[in-house]
Protein backbone atom coordinates (compact mmCIF):
# COMPACT_ATOMS: atom_id res chain seq x y z
CA UNK A 1 0.00 0.00 0.00
CA UNK A 2 1.37 3.60 -0.72
CA UNK A 3 2.16 5.68 2.37
CA UNK A 4 -0.94 7.74 2.98
CA UNK A 5 -3.40 5.23 1.72
CA UNK A 6 -5.55 3.49 3.63
CA UNK A 7 -7.36 0.16 2.86
CA UNK A 8 -11.20 0.66 2.54
CA UNK A 9 -14.29 -1.02 1.71
CA UNK A 10 -15.82 0.32 -1.25
CA UNK A 11 -19.31 1.46 -0.50
CA UNK A 12 -21.98 0.05 -2.31
CA UNK A 13 -23.32 2.94 -4.12
CA UNK A 14 -19.98 3.95 -5.50
CA UNK A 15 -20.29 4.93 -8.93
CA UNK A 16 -16.61 5.34 -11.00
CA UNK A 17 -16.12 9.36 -11.68
CA UNK A 18 -12.50 9.44 -13.19
CA UNK A 19 -8.82 8.55 -12.87
CA UNK A 20 -5.63 10.45 -11.83
CA UNK A 21 -3.65 10.75 -14.55
CA UNK A 22 -1.01 11.51 -13.35
CA UNK A 23 1.05 13.78 -10.79
CA UNK A 24 1.17 17.83 -10.94
CA UNK A 25 3.70 20.39 -9.57
CA UNK A 26 6.14 19.33 -6.91
CA UNK A 27 3.81 19.61 -3.77
CA UNK A 28 2.18 16.32 -3.80
CA UNK A 29 -1.08 16.99 -6.40
CA UNK A 30 -2.54 15.21 -9.05
CA UNK A 31 -4.53 15.99 -12.21
CA UNK A 32 -7.28 13.74 -12.82
CA UNK A 33 -9.48 12.93 -15.49
CA UNK A 34 -13.01 13.47 -15.31
CA UNK A 35 -15.26 11.21 -16.95
CA UNK A 36 -18.24 14.27 -16.65
CA UNK A 37 -17.71 17.34 -18.09
CA UNK A 38 -19.45 18.82 -14.95
CA UNK A 39 -17.09 17.20 -12.22
CA UNK A 40 -19.66 18.35 -9.02
CA UNK A 41 -18.99 14.93 -7.63
CA UNK A 42 -15.27 14.94 -7.17
CA UNK A 43 -15.23 18.08 -5.63
CA UNK A 44 -18.59 17.20 -3.15
CA UNK A 45 -16.55 14.38 -1.58
CA UNK A 46 -13.94 14.81 0.33
CA UNK A 47 -13.39 10.75 0.47
CA UNK A 48 -12.44 9.11 -3.12
CA UNK A 49 -11.91 5.49 -3.18
CA UNK A 50 -9.78 4.11 -5.34
CA UNK A 51 -9.15 0.88 -7.48
CA UNK A 52 -5.67 0.25 -9.02
CA UNK A 53 -5.36 1.14 -12.88
CA UNK A 54 -6.46 -1.55 -14.73
CA UNK A 55 -3.53 -1.34 -17.20
CA UNK A 56 0.45 -0.57 -16.37
CA UNK A 57 2.09 -1.18 -13.07
CA UNK A 58 -0.10 -1.40 -9.90
CA UNK A 59 1.56 0.74 -6.85
CA UNK A 60 -1.30 -0.98 -4.75
CA UNK A 61 -3.93 -3.57 -4.29
CA UNK A 62 -7.55 -3.54 -3.03
CA UNK A 63 -9.40 -0.31 -2.62
CA UNK A 64 -7.89 2.39 -0.82
CA UNK A 65 -9.50 5.66 0.52
CA UNK A 66 -7.81 9.04 -0.17
CA UNK A 67 -9.01 11.68 2.31
CA UNK A 68 -9.17 14.66 -0.11
CA UNK A 69 -8.21 18.39 1.01
CA UNK A 70 -8.95 20.31 -2.08
CA UNK A 71 -9.88 19.53 -5.64
CA UNK A 72 -10.23 22.36 -8.15
CA UNK A 73 -10.68 23.08 -11.82
CA UNK A 74 -7.71 23.62 -14.12
CA UNK A 75 -7.40 23.88 -17.67
CA UNK A 76 -9.47 21.24 -18.94
CA UNK A 77 -9.20 18.67 -16.04
CA UNK A 78 -9.32 19.16 -12.20
CA UNK A 79 -6.11 19.31 -9.81
CA UNK A 80 -6.53 17.99 -6.22
CA UNK A 81 -4.31 17.52 -3.51
CA UNK A 82 -4.73 14.91 -0.49
CA UNK A 83 -3.94 14.61 3.52
CA UNK A 84 -0.38 12.32 3.36
CA UNK A 85 0.39 12.78 -0.16
CA UNK A 86 2.88 15.29 0.27
CA UNK A 87 5.38 15.33 -2.47
CA UNK A 88 5.44 14.24 -6.38
CA UNK A 89 6.93 10.92 -5.78
CA UNK A 90 3.59 9.58 -3.58
CA UNK A 91 1.47 11.75 -6.11
CA UNK A 92 3.49 9.57 -8.95
CA UNK A 93 2.48 6.57 -7.53
CA UNK A 94 -1.22 7.17 -8.08
CA UNK A 95 -1.06 7.22 -11.76
CA UNK A 96 -3.75 5.20 -13.48
CA UNK A 97 -5.80 4.80 -10.06
CA UNK A 98 -9.49 4.61 -10.63
CA UNK A 99 -11.57 6.90 -8.77
CA UNK A 100 -15.27 5.99 -7.21
CA UNK A 101 -17.44 8.29 -5.17
CA UNK A 102 -20.27 7.24 -2.77
CA UNK A 103 -23.21 8.24 -5.07
CA UNK A 104 -24.97 9.26 -1.26
CA UNK A 105 -22.22 12.45 -1.62
CA UNK A 106 -23.15 13.61 -5.26
CA UNK A 107 -24.61 17.03 -4.68
CA UNK A 108 -28.47 16.91 -5.26
CA UNK A 109 -29.55 17.68 -8.65
CA UNK A 110 -32.14 20.25 -9.26
CA UNK A 111 -35.97 20.10 -10.52
CA UNK A 112 -35.29 18.54 -14.04
CA UNK A 113 -31.75 17.85 -13.82
CA UNK A 114 -30.29 13.64 -13.15
CA UNK A 115 -27.35 12.42 -13.11
CA UNK A 116 -26.84 9.60 -16.24
CA UNK A 117 -26.04 7.39 -13.62
CA UNK A 118 -29.39 7.08 -12.40
CA UNK A 119 -31.34 6.92 -15.66
CA UNK A 120 -29.46 3.91 -16.51
CA UNK A 121 -31.35 0.51 -16.26
CA UNK A 122 -34.73 2.86 -15.96
CA UNK A 123 -37.71 1.65 -18.06
CA UNK A 124 -39.19 3.73 -20.70
CA UNK A 125 -42.68 3.93 -21.88
CA UNK A 126 -45.03 6.25 -24.37
CA UNK A 127 -48.51 7.81 -23.75
CA UNK A 128 -49.36 4.77 -25.36
CA UNK A 129 -47.73 2.86 -22.20
CA UNK A 130 -46.22 0.93 -24.43
CA UNK A 131 -42.61 -0.45 -23.71
CA UNK A 132 -39.71 1.14 -25.56
CA UNK A 133 -37.16 -0.45 -24.32
CA UNK A 134 -34.63 0.14 -20.78
CA UNK A 135 -32.26 2.78 -20.47
CA UNK A 136 -28.63 0.94 -22.10
CA UNK A 137 -26.56 4.13 -21.90
CA UNK A 138 -26.40 8.19 -22.66
CA UNK A 139 -24.82 9.55 -25.37
CA UNK A 140 -23.63 13.11 -25.37
CA UNK A 141 -23.90 14.59 -29.25
CA UNK A 142 -22.91 18.06 -28.28
CA UNK A 143 -26.12 19.96 -28.34
CA UNK A 144 -28.65 16.89 -26.64
CA UNK A 145 -27.73 14.20 -24.89
CA UNK A 146 -29.68 10.74 -26.38
CA UNK A 147 -31.37 7.60 -24.61
CA UNK A 148 -29.83 4.45 -25.91
CA UNK A 149 -32.72 1.93 -25.03
CA UNK A 150 -32.02 -2.05 -25.64
CA UNK A 151 -35.20 -3.77 -25.96
CA UNK A 152 -35.91 -7.26 -27.53
CA UNK A 153 -37.39 -8.02 -30.65
CA UNK A 154 -38.48 -11.47 -32.27
CA UNK A 155 -36.16 -13.34 -30.16
CA UNK A 156 -33.39 -10.83 -31.03
CA UNK A 157 -31.67 -7.39 -28.58
CA UNK A 158 -32.15 -4.12 -30.33
CA UNK A 159 -31.36 -0.78 -30.42
CA UNK A 160 -33.33 2.34 -30.09
CA UNK A 161 -32.47 6.16 -29.47
CA UNK A 162 -34.41 9.13 -28.15
CA UNK A 163 -33.20 12.43 -27.88
CA UNK A 164 -33.15 13.50 -23.97
CA UNK A 165 -35.62 16.90 -24.38
CA UNK A 166 -38.43 18.29 -23.08
CA UNK A 167 -40.15 18.08 -26.55
CA UNK A 168 -39.85 14.17 -26.09
CA UNK A 169 -39.42 13.40 -22.32
CA UNK A 170 -42.88 13.64 -20.72
CA UNK A 171 -41.59 12.94 -16.98
CA UNK A 172 -39.25 11.00 -15.05
CA UNK A 173 -39.94 9.05 -12.70
CA UNK A 174 -36.91 7.64 -10.43
CA UNK A 175 -38.66 5.83 -7.79
CA UNK A 176 -40.61 3.65 -10.13
CA UNK A 177 -37.50 3.65 -12.41
CA UNK A 178 -39.67 4.41 -15.10
CA UNK A 179 -39.39 7.73 -18.20
CA UNK A 180 -42.22 8.29 -20.01
CA UNK A 181 -42.11 10.04 -23.45
CA UNK A 182 -44.00 11.43 -26.91
CA UNK A 183 -42.19 8.76 -29.15
CA UNK A 184 -43.72 5.88 -31.02
CA UNK A 185 -42.48 2.01 -31.73
CA UNK A 186 -41.67 2.31 -35.64
CA UNK A 187 -39.60 5.63 -35.01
Amino acid sequence: MIAGLETAEMPADAIEVGRIADAWGVKGWFKVLPYSADPEALFSSKRWFLLPAEKGPKTFDGCAVLAVKEAKEHSDSVVASAQDVGDRNAAEALRGARIFVSRASFPTAADDEYYWVDLIGLNVINREDEALGTVRELLSTGPQTVLVLAYTEEGKTKERMIPFVSAYVDAVDLPNRLIRVDWQADY
